[in-house]
């Protein structure tokens, strides 16, 4: 199973984590969804389109870098 590993530098809280991981967790392909506040990372396992990923996660309204 393939891992992506995306930096969020503006994850700061509980709401972030909801946030990301329903959005995340609606792309096809997307396992299962990880997202460290602390490490400021979101990580997903499956086999999702990284460029699907990215959008889910500007769609709940956050950067990636």
């Amino acid at each position: 199973m393939e891992e992506i590993v995306f930096s969020v530098p503006a994850v700061s809280c509980g709401h972030c984590v909801k946030a990301i991981t329903e959005s995340v967790g609606e792309v096809p392909g997307a396992g299962s969804v990880s997202v460290d506040f602390t490490a400021k990372t979101v990580v997903v396992t499956g086999g999702a389109d990284p460029a699907a990923v990215r959008e889910a996660i500007a769609e709940a309204g956050y950067e990636t870098v």
